[in-house]
């Protein structure tokens, strides 16, 4: 097996060296495969695909056992250091591709300035690039686009021309920040088809967040829920949506509408706020429905949760 392109063991994310976003996490994401990351707004995901970009406020502190990015120590790394591996190392889809462009230059000139890094090819050749990224990602007229300004296009081609601009890099990494959410339906299918056609022909490993549980269902190998800023249960796709051990992953899934059976009148919810990161007991005792003395004086364990050894989750009733 492959060495993992993301290997992270332990690493928190701390702002002004007191609030952890995120605490002690473990995830690993190998070649050629798709990891979903899932949970409530707040619980720590954008952080930490932020700190895999390098992108963390300077207010922000990093720390942990292990943090390596395509063989590079993250850990170690200066800013510049961190700036040099956007690209090559990670790239990222954002949520908004209508704001993930300037307004004002065309995509040629803005997707030309991407390959800054490449100062011994021609503008001819550069351009010759960009036409066949474009038309890998199923762009029409993929010359004649150059041309465009964002405005120009739909929310549906513009986040294709995004998902073109992170592959130009020829990153190990792809990160895809609810790369769907200003999609329509049909858009979605096609840039969810388009995103395993790159695991497949190409080997990228992929990193993706979002609140839609439908998404990762569909497209994702391995699924990580957050919580609170830790991860809190973590196996195969099939395991956690058809069997999830934490009491948390059972709240979120109860939560989705295309599982709420017919006739419900009124919709569930998860009662109560996330807490800050890194009290004492389980972070999630507050709000759940299952809780036990222990769970508010004792940091339950990361443990094998089902007959699956790779299924684990962080919850005294999993471990016992």
């Amino acid at each position: 097996m492959s060495d993992p392109v993301l290997a992270m063991r332990n690493v928190s994310v701390a702002y002004g060296g007191l609030i952890k976003a995120v605490a002690g996490v473990d995830l690993s994401v190998r070649p050629g495969e798709i990891v979903g990351i899932i949970g409530e707004s707040g619980s720590g995901k954008s952080t930490l695909a932020h700190s895999v970009l390098g992108l963390l406020p300077k207010a922000a502190s990093i720390d942990g056992d292990r943090f390596m990015l395509a063989g590079n120590d993250m850990l170690a790394m200066d800013r510049n250091g961190l700036a040099a591996l956007r690209g090559p190392a990670a790239a990222m889809i954002f949520q908004n591709p209508m704001t993930a462009f300037s307004p004002i230059h065309t995509l040629g000139r803005q997707l030309i300035d991407l390959l800054w890094r490449d100062r011994d090819q021609t503008a001819a050749r550069k351009r010759e690039r960009i036409v066949a990224a474009l038309r890998d990602v199923g762009i029409p007229d993929p010359a004649g686009k150059l041309d465009a300004y964002p405005f120009q296009l739909s929310g549906g081609m513009l986040q294709r021309v995004a998902i073109a601009a992170a592959l130009l890099m020829k990153p190990a990494l792809l990160i895809a920040d609810e790369p769907t959410t200003a999609l329509d339906v049909t858009m979605e299918t096609q840039i969810l088809h388009l995103m395993r056609t790159l695991r497949d022909s190409a080997g990228v490993a992929i990193l993706i967040i979002s609140h839609h549980l439908g998404v990762i269902a569909e497209i994702c190998d391995r699924v990580a829920v957050m919580y609170a800023g830790r991860i809190v249960e973590e196996g195969p796709v099939e395991a956690i949506f058809r069997d999830p051990r934490h009491p948390y992953t059972k709240a979120l899934l109860a939560c989705e509408l295309a599982l709420i059976p017919p006739g419900v009148r009124r919709l569930p919810v998860i009662a109560g706020d996330v807490p800050r990161p890194g009290g004492a007991g389980c972070d999630f005792a507050g709000r759940c429905g299952l809780v036990e003395d222990c769970c508010f004086s004792v940091s339950p364990p990361w443990a094998i949760a089902s007959s699956d050894p790779s299924h684990h989750s962080r919850c005294h009733r999993s471990a016992s």
